[in-house]
């Protein structure tokens, strides 16, 4: 399995791109603000053939060249139903403040002609792979995490990669997504943090929408947020006190 990942230039977004191998067909996760450069040289130089454009969620930071990169290419974005309508009217997750700290009041922005949804537990076979669909609220309603198994590696040198997830704004190295924007939901995100984060094996590589790769053996070791939930939320309870927005990224 071929697995590349690039900060975007406003705030960091990492976009990715994941591919059974190189030379073959690949899907694209999150293509943030003014990506298309790093992403053609990514896929010249691997010579890749994007099939489709997976979304996280709806915030302007992962979704900003959707449509460009959609629409050069005649492929499908696929984004969960909660969210849909951030592709339509991205302002609608922005406060006033911060829409125009970041696009001066103006923004240059197109909706994708080709939008599927995304279902909570689908698996999704696209380019070759098994991608499966958890949806996890919170940061968004309509936020999701993807899953794919891992790979052996080969005698010819081909590594072995382990499980992988594509965790949004959901799980962060250290930190979870914030739940302070409009849509945003603190009791949701520790419902999805005990129901579809928590249960992943140690093994499974984080690849979050910001910020650096982490495991899941590590982030329940040592993220304070996983942590605190594991010691205080037995029984399915909220742990108590604290706002699920320190320490977050991007928007």
């Amino acid at each position: 399995m071929f697995v590349a990942g690039f900060p975007a230039e406003l705030l960091g977004t990492n976009c990715y791109v994941i591919a059974p191998a190189v030379g073959e067909e690949c899907v694209i996760v999150d293509p943030g603000v003014n990506v298309i450069k790093q992403l053609d040289a990514v896929l010249t130089e691997h010579r890749l053939r994007p099939v489709a454009v997976l979304l996280t969620h709806g915030h302007l930071d992962h979704t900003f060249s959707v449509a460009p990169v959609c629409g050069a290419r005649g492929i499908t974005a696929y984004i969960h139903p909660d969210d849909a309508e951030l592709l339509a009217d991205p302002g609608k997750a922005l406060s006033a403040d911060l829409s125009h700290m970041l696009f001066g009041g103006r923004l240059s922005y197109s909706e994708p002609e080709d939008v599927a949804p995304l279902t909570d537990g689908a698996v999704i076979e696209l380019a070759g792979l098994s991608v499966t669909v958890d949806h996890t609220p919170g940061h968004t309603p309509g936020s999701v995490m993807f899953r794919l198994p891992g790979s052996d590696g080969d005698g010819d040198g081909t590594r072995r990669v382990p499980p992988l997830c594509f965790s949004g704004d959901v799980l962060f190295a250290g930190s979870i997504g914030r739940t302070d924007l409009p849509g945003g939901d603190p009791e949701a995100m520790w419902r999805s943090l005990r129901t579809k984060v928590l249960p992943l094996d140690d093994e499974v590589a984080i690849l979050p929408g910001h910020g650096p790769a982490t495991t899941m053996g590590w982030e329940r070791l040592t993220n304070p947020y996983l942590k605190r939930l594991t010691q205080e939320g037995a029984g399915g309870h909220r742990p108590a006190g604290g706002a699920t927005t320190g320490g977050a990224r991007g928007l």
